[in-house]
Formats: structure tokens, sequence, C-alpha cells
């Protein structure tokens, strides 16, 4: 019988969003002249207020407070009438140095021996549905997030009234053998100035997102996907009403509140722990995105349709404790799961030192991850440019390393695909 599967996503400015991205730009500030640092850093946002706490241990200084208001100006809290902008807000940190018992866990005088940064349970997810190997309904609900985000910095005469905070949610009609049907319902709220009756308001709104955002987002996509867009389409599009009061000032934001946006909307599983604010030790982040570059070329190597993929970890130890695979009946290989998750064993070192050179995760990465998802992305090299110390520093590097499809032929090799 045909069932129904929603994934939402949230705006860089929505207040959780915020805190993410002013936690990895920390993060990529300290690993950008300090490549070795250990971050643990938390941001609260609220009305007129950012706090930031948290554990380091690194050899630079850096201006945390200069940094996290360059990330509230680009994110577009520009203005008085947010009641949270960027040069007014205060700013308060309470960051301190790592604790000593936490850190003698995980540095070893052999970097290969090096422990996990935690306990815990790490997943990663693939599905052939999309290009992007993600589920439909949250690539959906990124890609119309940030049409609109494309709209608000770039093109701001479409949508005027367009403010920082939105969020979005895709409902999709699947069939008996899970392909996509048709979309069932989209959702969209999007903070916006006062110009008019809430009446008036709500229906520029409403024709706008369906007119102009929603015909853009579909024209992106390939044929196949566009005729899951039909007229029997149900919109909710700011269904409260107003919404003029939002971002932190309309709710506190939290750093790693919305870890089920950062993975796979609700599809596969999420062992719990958040990514952003966490420099790569913490396998809480580098197994998760470890474990998706399993899960992606193996799907790319047409090893199955889908497949999740768990790792699990001792603090202080670098050897798993575990290795969990469900291809959810999809295989093509007459292996079982576990046979499957031996094999992957034996093609990656999933010790966390092996993940870190692998995925070169200790370089300044983290800010593009922390809005629209930290999979599903383009794998890119780009130049970053740094500031502490009164200094500059331009760095070169490679994003979303995890995407990569640099392991299909092995994969292919080693099953005999």
């Amino acid at each position: 019988m045909p069932y129904l599967f929603t994934s939402e996503s949230v705006s860089e400015g929505h207040p959780d969003k915020v805190a993410d991205q002013i936690s990895d730009a920390l993060i990529d500030h300290f690993l950008a002249y300090d490549p070795s640092s250990k971050v643990a850093c938390e941001t609260l946002v609220t009305t007129g207020q950012v706090v930031l706490a948290g554990e380091v241990k690194t050899t630079t200084y850096l201006d945390v407070q200069k940094i996290a208001r360059e990330v509230i100006r680009r994110i577009g809290y520009t203005k008085s009438e947010y009641m949270f902008e960027a040069d007014s807000c205060g700013i308060l940190s309470a960051i301190h140095d790592q604790s000593a018992d936490i850190n003698q866990g995980v540095e070893r005088a052999n970097p290969e021996d090096q422990g996990a940064g935690d306990q815990g349970m790490m997943f990663g997810y693939a599905t052939n549905e999309t290009d992007n190997y993600m589920p439909l309904p949250l690539d959906l609900a990124h890609k119309i997030l940030q049409e609109m985000s494309y709209i608000r910095n770039n093109d701001s005469s479409v949508l005027p009234y367009l403010r920082p905070d939105a969020k979005s949610q895709v409902t999709i009609e699947y069939s008996d053998d899970h392909k996509p049907i048709r979309i069932d319902t989209i959702v969209v709220s999007t903070q916006h100035d006062d110009f008019g009756t809430d009446a008036v308001m709500l229906e520029r709104i409403r024709q706008d997102v369906i007119n102009i955002v929603i015909p853009r987002v579909k024209a992106a996509l390939k044929p196949e996907l566009q005729e899951l867009f039909t007229d029997d389409i149900t919109y909710y599009i700011n269904p409260t009403g107003k919404f003029v009061i939002g971002g932190p000032h309309g709710d506190t934001g939290l750093t790693g509140r919305k870890i089920i946006v950062d993975t796979y909307g609700g599809k596969g599983a999420h062992g719990g722990g958040a990514f952003s604010g966490k420099d790569p030790s913490k396998v809480d982040r580098s197994a998760a995105y470890a474990t998706r570059h399993i899960a992606k070329n193996l799907v790319a190597a047409g090893l199955c349709d889908q497949i999740l993929v768990q790792v699990s970890y001792a603090i202080g130890v670098a050897k798993p404790c575990g290795l969990y695979v469900n291809t959810y009946n999809s295989a093509k290989v007459d292996l079982t799961d576990g046979e499957i998750a031996t094999k992957i064993e034996e093609l990656f070192d999933m010790r966390p030192y092996a993940i870190e050179q692998r995925l070169k995760l200790r370089n300044p990465i983290y800010s593009e991850t922390a809005a629209y998802g930290h999979m599903g992305r383009q794998n890119q090299v780009v130049k970053k440019v740094f500031g502490a110390n009164g200094s500059t520093k331009e760095v070169e590097v490679e994003l979303f390393t995890w995407e990569k499809l640099d392991y299909v032929d092995k994969v292919k090799e080693a099953f005999s695909l």
C-alpha cells in the first residue's frame, strides 16, 4: 500500500542554524591557525544576545566576538527592527580550556592510535532516488529554502519582504516498492516585513511562493522529478498567518538542535550526536561523515538501492566497537548484510585518525556544512580567508570530501560488481 513520508528543512536565518553557523565559524578559525585544535563550542542566541560556551585546546587566540558578528551579518540580521542585529547584539564568551581527562583519552604518541573523542553510535545513509543519493523529501525541502535565500540575497526585488528566518516541509507519496509517486504536501513558513494587513500579506506571500519559488525549484530538477509536481499538491504557506517576529527574537536558538535537518530528514537513523561546534576528533561528527561516505559509494557502485551504515565507539579507544549494515533487502549481491559489513571493514579504516586523514577533516571546512545539511552537498575546492591576531590567512580547502565517489571502483572490485 502506498505511504507518505515527510522531511523538513530550515533556513540559515533560523535561530538554531544561526547558532550552528557561529559554532562552526569558530571551529574553522581555530583549525585555520592550529589544525591540531580540539574544540567543542556551543552557541545560544536570543533577543539581542549571543552566549558562547565550550572547551578548547589550541595554540591560537581568536576574537570570538568579531567572528560571531561576521556570521550574523552574513546571514542577514542587519536591521534594528529584527531585535537581533550583528553590530549591536551583546556577546558573552564563556569558552575555557579542554578537560585534561578527556584529552588524555584522545591524544597518543603514535597518531594512528588516536582514541575516539567520545562513546556513541553514528549512522550514514544513502539512497538512489536522487542524483546526490539523498532522500527526496529532504532534498526538495532544502532546495525550496535555498531558492528563497538566493532571492533574498541576490534578487531581492522579486520577493522584497523576505527576512532571514524560514522553514519548509515536503511530504511525498511512495509506492510499495519505495518509488516516489507524487508530492502530497508542501509547507513553507517565512519571516517577512510588515507590509500590510494580515490578509494582504498572507495572500501575497502565498501566491509568490506557489507561483515564483516553486516553479524555480521545479525547473532545476530532472524531468522525472518535475512530474511529481501536480495540480493536487496541498500548500500551507505561513499557515499561522503573520510571521514578522522571527529569528533569535522570536525563538531562542541553540547549537545542535537540528540534527535531522543536518542529516537525512528522518530516513535511516541518527545516533543522537550533533555535528556543529565539534572538531573532527569528536566521532559524533567525523564518523557520521565517514559512514555517509561508505553508504554513498556502496549505492553508487550498484551494491544496493539504499543502505544504512552504523559504527560505534568507546571513548579513548581507536578501534570501533562494531559496524552494522542494513540494505533494506535491496542488495544486488548474494551476501547477507553481516557479510557485507565484514567486507566494508576490510575496505574502510574506521579508526578516528584514519577517518581524519582520508576525508581531510583537519581543515577549516565546516562553516559550509552549518546550513542546508551536512550531506548531499557538492564536493569542491575553494579558497577561504581567515583573520586572527591582526593578520589574515588564505587557505585552499576541499569541501564535503565525504560526498566523493572515490571508492566506487574499490567497492565494485571487492563485491565483484
